[in-house]
């Protein structure tokens, strides 16, 4: 006599089916909306402190002794006394902040959201709108395009370093970009405008373009400019190139020796498919931190390196705003960068979301 084992019925008295047995899959908005919640909360956080540090950019340059204006009666003293009247028309004329500080907070409010900063104390009588929006378009080409350049081009070499570790792949960009990572950037700056632009003149010593050109978008120009910038470009090549070698190489060191890239290589793909879509896609997660702290400080320039060559980006602009005590000027400066560290952070928390789930709990 054989015993037989009845099947489930269902709520009918029948098998069920393979589709009721089988979870709903989730829909397309379901999938969507961890992420949006995620991005939801990252800008509010990003909205957060970026009203902390507009506040902060305020209340700093106002616990300072004396007032904005006194570095410029300053300098008027030097020929004689000056009059209360003549004070009070410099006061007004370089826009000396009237009222308490409650009246004085709404008005920088309305001047950053107008980008109306006043005037320049350095460049006297030209406005600290028209200094920046001159200056920042050579600091983010010459510096932001560099940064991205060397964050790539070091990136692949780490990877590739790691994958061949102990041989000369491994060997050769690991101890030369140590050796490059060695010399600061000012050195490096020197040796290379003392040998390229006066020993052999094979490139131009200062300025971002030639004496007789006009700056315009023509073939001409973008030529020129090119060729004032490749020694600032590769100063700071050279320098921060070494940095994403060793810490791509490190970290995916650390990763190849995980389970899943073990049984990647076990089901026969193909090396540079475990490398790069397996290995590196999670190697790359604290590179991606550094370079979003990297690309935040793009636009304060590398104020050594442009200041050596006299190249007019931010950061000589911010050197000369510090070292005549230019209040109208650095202001806005530090504001600006404080703004672009915040957002490149901001951009680099969306990839961390896209790319491991994880840190969207």
């Amino acid at each position: 006599m054989t015993s037989t084992t009845a099947a489930p019925r269902g709520a009918e008295g029948h098998a069920p089916s393979v589709e009721e047995e089988l979870p709903e899959a989730p829909s397309r908005g379901s999938r969507a909306r961890p992420i949006l919640i995620y991005i939801a909360r990252k800008a509010g956080l990003f909205l957060l402190t970026l009203w902390a540090a507009v506040t902060v950019n305020f209340i700093l340059p106002r616990l300072m002794p004396g007032s904005p204006a006194d570095a410029a009666l300053a300098k008027l003293a030097q020929n004689g006394p000056v009059s209360d009247a003549t004070k009070a028309a410099i006061e007004a004329q370089l826009g000396v902040p009237t009222g308490n500080m409650l009246e004085q907070y709404i008005a920088y409010l309305g001047q950053v959201v107008r980008l109306d900063f006043g005037v320049s104390y350095t460049f006297y009588p030209q406005t600290v709108s028209e200094l920046v929006s001159t200056a920042l378009p050579y600091t983010i080409i010459l510096v932001g395009v560099v940064t991205i350049i060397a964050f790539i081009l070091g990136t692949l070499l780490g990877v590739l370093a790691a994958w061949k570790r102990g041989t000369w792949l491994d060997t050769l960009p690991t101890l030369g970009g140590s050796f490059a990572s060695a010399f600061p950037y000012f050195w490096t700056a020197l040796l290379l405008l003392f040998f390229l632009g006066y020993v052999w003149r094979l490139f131009p010593t200062s300025g971002a373009y030639g004496p007789t050109a006009v700056p315009e978008f023509t073939w001409a120009f973008v030529v020129d400019a090119l060729y004032h910038a490749f020694l600032p470009a590769l100063t700071i090549l050279i320098t921060s190139l070494g940095g994403w070698i060793l810490g791509m190489r490190n970290t995916m060191i650390s990763t190849l020796g995980d389970d899943y890239v073990a049984f990647a290589e076990a089901n026969g793909l193909k090396p540079r498919v475990v490398a790069l879509r397996y290995a590196a896609r999670n190697a790359i997660l604290p590179n991606l931190t550094s370079f979003g702290l990297a690309l935040g400080g793009v636009v304060g320039g590398s104020i050594l390196v442009e200041q050596v060559f006299g190249y007019p980006g931010v950061g000589y602009l911010l050197f000369n705003a510090v070292t005549n005590q230019d209040y109208p000027l650095m202001q806005p400066l530090f504001l600006m960068i404080t703004l672009s560290v915040l957002v490149a952070n901001f951009i680099v928390d969306i990839l961390y979301g896209v790319l491991d789930p994880r840190t969207r709990r």
